[in-house]
């Protein structure tokens, strides 16, 4: 495999596990598909992603994930759920995408800190809106958060599979947007405690 295969591979995978942060089962129903066309190419140890089983699973848990981000609170409550189980989607992403002869502990050290990480911002990023969205409308605007969400999964998985290396710089810009939002947050929350500390 030549270095600009391995570049590549790693782009599509970090392209796909940031588009697992917004949603987790659409990136993964769009892999299988994907690979099932002969579009994207899987690891040897992951081709099970491609099989009927594995793509009707993948599509009635994206019918279900997409659907409870619809209903008022409970997508707060799915959001808050998903965080850990959008990073995993977001390494098996990236694992999922690299073959060849590469060497396990490279192959899995950019699955878990190039995909989990993806993964974790674009989901962080995204928890903040939807936060910021509750807590101004009452849930009833998160609405157009979900949609938002729903659309950036989609494109961003098709981007990671027709055009890897443009959605990999759009997963680093949404990790640097998250470590933007995060610190202005953090900064807000020790000011609103220096206000209300007594004097």
């Amino acid at each position: 495999m030549t270095l600009f295969n391995i570049l590549l591979s790693i782009c599509i995978g970090v392209g796909l596990s940031a588009a697992c942060g917004f949603r987790v089962f659409v990136p993964l129903l769009a892999m299988g598909l994907a690979a099932r066309t002969g579009h994207l190419g899987l690891g040897e140890g992951f081709l099970w992603m491609k099989s009927t089983p594995a793509l009707i699973s993948f599509g009635v848990a994206t019918v279900l994930e997409v659907a409870g981000f619809y209903v008022p609170w409970v997508d707060h409550a799915l959001d808050v759920a998903a965080a850990p189980v959008a990073v995993m989607a977001g390494v098996l992403a990236s694992a999922s995408t690299m073959s060849g002869d590469i060497s396990p502990l490279f192959h899995w050290s950019i699955a878990i800190i190039g995909g989990g990480g993806a993964a974790a911002a674009v989901h962080g990023t995204s928890a903040l809106v939807r936060g910021g969205s509750t807590v101004t409308t009452g849930g009833f605007g998160n609405f157009i958060v979900a949609t938002t969400e729903l659309t950036l999964a989609t494109l961003m998985s098709f981007l990671a599979i027709v055009l890897p290396i443009v959605a990999a710089v759009v997963a680093v810009i949404v990790g640097i947007l998250f470590i933007f939002l995060f610190l202005r947050w953090r900064r807000r929350k020790s000011a609103a405690r220096i206000e209300v500390a007594p004097a």
